[in-house]
């Protein structure tokens, strides 16, 4: 088989069958609020899971779905880091372009979302890291609610500027690494300025995980996430 044509494949082994008795997707009910991140390979995605992890675990209900091409890396990662218990952590193996699993047939990503949902939910928030690709990677709508961009700083100030669907449709840019702009020189303000040339009111935010709490803007974005959908229902905001 070619390899653009290898489906996905879920690698999660606790899968259980749908609310209903027969396998298949869950469809009882409204699902945990789904967030996508996307970014360029080395730009800090799985960094950033695990930190929201951490900030968010105490006092929210989350599970985390990654992707990658032929290996289980980014789960192997989270795992390891014990960012959340074992059983809250899935991988997706894509066996093609990342950007494929995520947007073109997300149905390896939508069966390992809902076979976490119906296993240890009920979920407030399930994270889905796409695997390493380009400016133009996007989420289909109908795997994530939100989708979060992640770009860093060590190729230089010019990526806002370069745009594509990733940096300038993205609900959250997250411009990361900032610790490393005077190694690199990078000029942050000048990316942060190409920043609102290329999304308008969308925003962005700067990140250093090498820093206490240096996903606290990311961590506050979620949690406005969450409040904007409870109210959106009708239900209370997740404790």
């Amino acid at each position: 088989m070619d390899l653009h044509e290898a489906p996905a494949r879920h690698t999660h082994q606790s899968a259980g069958p749908s609310a209903d008795g027969a396998d298949g997707p869950r469809v009882d009910g409204p699902h945990a609020l789904r967030i996508g991140l996307g970014g360029p390979v080395g730009s800090g995605k799985t960094a950033t899971v695990a930190a929201l992890c951490r900030a968010l675990r105490d006092e929210l209900s989350i599970a985390v779905v990654t992707n990658d091409i032929y290996t289980t890396e980014d789960a192997e990662f989270l795992l390891r880091n014990a960012v959340l218990p074992p059983e809250r952590i899935t991988a997706v193996e894509t066996g093609c372009c990342p950007h494929t699993a995520i947007r073109d047939d997300i149905s390896a990503n939508l069966e390992a979302v809902e076979d976490l949902e119906a296993t240890v939910g009920p979920l407030d928030l399930v994270l889905v890291e796409s695997g390493g690709d380009n400016l133009t990677a996007t989420f289909s709508r109908g795997l994530v609610d939100h989708q979060v961009f992640v770009i860093d700083v060590s190729g230089g100030d010019k990526i806002p500027r370069k745009g594509g669907p990733g940096v300038s449709t993205s609900d959250l840019l997250v411009v990361n690494k900032t610790d490393l702009a005077p190694l690199v020189g990078a000029d942050l303000e000048v990316m942060a300025r190409d920043a609102r040339t290329q999304r308008g009111d969308l925003p962005t935010v700067f990140t250093s995980l090498a820093t206490a709490d240096g996903v606290a803007p990311v961590a506050a974005w979620v949690r406005a996430r969450l409040a904007d959908r409870a109210r959106a229902t009708g239900g209370g905001t997740p404790e």
